[in-house]
């Protein structure tokens, strides 16, 4: 059951690519409803036909003429320059109508070798591409480059404050003096003391500095 699965895949994805393919060939009728002939504006006749046309590898080519009365057969372009058949590529087909596969990117040249057909303009030259994809006749048109994008400078930042900015001073306790009257007096043989310098608050204060400078320092 398995195998029969895979078996289905397979034809499926082939089925596919054959589908894919034959969709991507296209069949060009050659010169349209003059078809295969002596064109009576001449050569111009197949000029104008085929650069209406994209032609890309896979297309076929399909020169409707009558058997006996014309013929098509592939040549170099030395020769379809000449109308000479002296160096053909591939056979002459003989019998209409004829249809070419194109198996090949580049020029292709293509003239009728009865009598001066040729010469009267029975004779076609065509571009064919690798893929759709590849580019036509006319290259395309260079992408214009974006200008510059314009230089922007960036002010410095002030750094922002950090645990390490310095501590607010520490306010020492305002001496109070009391007075309990105009004729204020002092115990004799005791002297009153300013406050300290060293008290708990002024220390408690430095403690707090120290610490916030070291671990500014660390972090």
């Amino acid at each position: 059951m398995e195998s029969q699965k895979k078996m289905m895949v397979v034809f499926g994805l082939l089925a596919a690519v054959f589908l894919e393919s034959v969709a991507a060939q296209t069949a060009h009728v050659v010169g349209g409803s003059v078809g295969w002939t002596i064109p009576q504006n001449g050569a111009q006749e197949y000029v104008t036909w085929a650069s209406g046309q994209k032609f890309i590898v896979g297309d076929v080519l399909i020169f409707n003429f009558a058997t006996d009365a014309h013929d098509v057969v592939q040549v170099p372009k030395a020769s379809f320059d000449s109308c000479s058949s002296a160096n053909p590529i591939g056979s002459t087909i003989t019998t209409g109508p004829a249809n070419i596969t194109l198996t090949s990117a580049g020029d292709h040249y293509y003239i009728c070798t009865f009598g001066s057909h040729c010469q009267s303009g029975q004779k076609l030259a065509i571009t064919v591409s690798a893929s759709a994809t590849s580019p036509g006749a006319s290259p395309s048109a260079p992408t214009p480059m974006s200008p510059p994008p314009p230089t922007t400078t960036t002010t410095p930042t002030t750094p922002s404050p950090s645990s390490d900015a310095p501590c607010p001073p520490v306010q020492a306790p305002s001496p109070s003096t009391k007075t309990t009257g105009p004729t204020a007096s002092t115990t004799p043989g005791s002297t009153v003391l300013p406050p300290s310098s060293s008290s708990p608050a002024v220390g408690a204060g430095f403690v707090l500095c120290l610490l916030s400078l070291v671990v500014g320092l660390f972090f």
